[in-house]
């Protein structure tokens, strides 16, 4: 494969592109990701203004990568002070600023387009919240009766508009979408190697600030509609949003708290006697957990403006209920006390956080494995975006050194605070980044993509199975064709959707990357301006050159073919199902 080290061009990369590190907002938060603006597109937005001087009690915290607790608390309470508006097509931004501020001071604010413009307005206190609440009136409706629930959506309208129109100032809009992927793949040819073709899709891909912030956002105002029955109940994200690996576009994953509730309850228990509320009993935490989604649905779907397609799914193996919001664009779906789901993204928290390479490799792979169909948004019989985030975790605690630890790594580094017991697993694992030790692997992202590739495309599926928790292969305990092991529930299998052929289109689709990627030809690169490196695998097989793609596919017996398997030190064709067990 044709490589170019890429020192320093990577070091001028990392100054225009954002790459994991202490932000104000959260430890892996990524602070100041502009995007350049380009002619006849939406407007990107600017760098993050620098934080203001923090008190000295919370210099320690920033001047580390904070915990994945400590970032969720800060996010939550950041939601709590932000309300969405939507504003007219054209508006003068100082003077609804100047009007919000009325009502208290405006920390932060953005504007976005999503069946029209909204304002993310974010206030310095809660208590301004209750201010504009009070000011303002509820619709009139001639044909229709309001419910009266006030919630934190607005809408401002111009009572002069003819008039005001020569006040209107340009509106500068957050992109809450990832580009098209052939602007993508052109921006990819524009790079001079590999690994910054991958920290450029990362960059195009990753949740924004501003994304963030509505995905918090979008969960707190769940929670104004939870707190009416559970006052001590909280709702936080999980998974995509809150695991530093979220996309563009991806779901809002949300489940319904009741730590807090349980944790008052001990304490109550103190002293010489005893004082408990009267509470419904049920037979079983499911059931308890169904009718508590069931009553939540129900107000969501006829009580809550901007939720539409409401469906309650409580005979699932989680119960969950699933809706869109229309004023964030958020699919969303919501359980209860997920707690597993929890650490397991706090899991992916961790490993994003300890190095750069980590998150550029996941978004690589997952947006190869889209293009080649090897993975659907729609549930079925292919590799989900988890299990593939796992298989890349697995191999970068295979490299040598490792550039990420293994679980049972991390569980020998937690502390007391640190320990938990879920449903009887052991979910312990270390919180504090600062506690381990950074991978003394300096790999370049061109060979760990490579090898990436070479790697499962020769793993014996047949036989062999991931175990995060110990970092290495181990024989199958039942016949599923991929099977990863449930870093916490370890009687599970997170892969057992996957059949046969579709391990097989992903070994086969593996070995045709690790081929391309190791024929990389600069010269023809440069003088035919085709696809390179990255680029080049992110189109699908056959379309950017399709003669050559059929005479390369014609059959098992091509020299193409018997290229990438003696590339791959194969010995013959059949060796790919016998690797996945055909």
């Amino acid at each position: 494969m044709a490589l170019r080290a890429g020192g320093r061009a990577l070091s001028v990369l990392r100054g225009r592109l954002s790459l994991p590190g202490p932000a104000a907002g959260g430890g892996c938060a990524r602070a100041g990701r502009a995007r350049a603006a380009s002619s006849g597109a939406a407007a990107r937005r600017a760098p993050l203004a620098a934080p203001a001087e923090e008190p000295a009690e919370d210099a320690e915290v920033n001047s580390r990568k904070k915990t994945f607790t400590e970032v969720q608390t800060e996010r939550l309470e950041q939601a709590e002070r932000i309300v969405l508006i939507k504003c007219p097509s054209k508006l003068n931004e100082n003077k609804l600023l100047q009007y919000l501020s009325s009502h208290g001071n405006v920390k932060s604010h953005f504007f976005f387009e999503n069946r029209g413009i909204h304002a993310v307005i974010e206030f310095s206190e809660r208590s301004s919240i209750a201010s504009l609440q009070d000011a303002i009136g509820i619709p009139s409706a001639a044909d229709h009766h309001v419910v009266p629930f006030k919630s934190r959506l607005f809408t401002f309208t111009m009572k002069n508009p003819v008039s005001q129109a020569a006040e209107e100032t340009p509106i500068h809009l957050s992109p809450q979408s990832h580009i098209p992927l052939k602007e993508l793949i052109q921006k990819l040819c524009q790079a001079d190697s590999i690994s910054s073709q991958m920290y450029i899709l990362l960059n195009e891909h990753q949740l924004t600030e501003e994304n963030t912030k509505l995905r918090y956002l979008a969960c707190s105002l769940i929670r104004d509609f939870t707190r009416a029955y559970f006052p001590d109940s909280t709702v936080k994200p999980f998974g995509s949003s809150v695991n530093t690996f979220g996309k563009l576009g991806c779901d809002v994953d949300m489940f319904l708290d009741f730590h807090d509730t349980q944790k008052h309850a001990t304490k109550a228990k103190k002293g010489p006697f005893e004082m408990e509320y009267q509470m419904r009993r049920l037979p079983s935490e499911r059931l308890a957990t169904q009718r508590i989604l069931s009553v939540i649905g129900d107000c969501l779907d006829n009580f809550g403006p901007g939720y539409v397609n409401v469906q309650k799914i409580l005979n699932a193996r989680c119960p969950l209920v699933k809706f869109f919001h229309q004023p964030t664009g958020f699919q969303c779906d919501l359980s209860v006390s997920n707690s597993i789901a929890i650490k397991c993204s706090e899991l992916l928290y961790i490993y994003g956080c300890l190095d750069s390479r980590v998150r550029a490799l996941v978004f690589t792979i997952r947006c190869w494995a889209r293009v080649h169909g090897l993975t659907n948004s729609i549930p079925g019989t292919w590799i989900t975006n988890f299990s593939l985030t796992m298989m890349v975790m697995f191999f970068l605690q295979k490299r040598s050194p490792p550039i990420i630890p293994t679980l049972d790594q991390l569980k020998e580094l937690a502390g007391e605070k640190d320990k938990h017991v879920i449903g009887g697993y052991d979910c312990s694992f270390v919180s504090d980044l600062s506690k381990i030790k950074p991978t003394k692997n300096t790999e370049t992202l061109d060979t760990l993509l490579g090898d990436f590739f070479e790697y499962f495309g020769n793993f014996d599926f047949r036989k062999n199975s991931l175990n995060l928790r110990k970092g290495k292969e181990v024989n199958k305990p039942e016949s599923s064709p991929l099977y990863i092991w449930n870093p916490f529930e370890q009687d599970l299998n997170i892969s057992k959707n996957v059949n046969q052929p579709q391990l097989e289109k992903f070994v086969a689709t593996a070995r045709e990357s690790a081929w391309i990627l190791q024929k990389e030809d600069e010269t023809r690169r440069t003088i035919n301006q085709e696809p390179w490196g990255l680029a080049a695998l992110l189109i699908p097989f056959g379309k950017s050159n399709p003669s050559k793609m059929k005479n390369r596919t014609k059959g098992m017996g091509s020299e193409t073919i018997r290229s990438l398997l003696d590339s791959l030190k194969l010995n013959n064709a059949s060796s790919l199902q016998k690797a996945v067990g055909k």
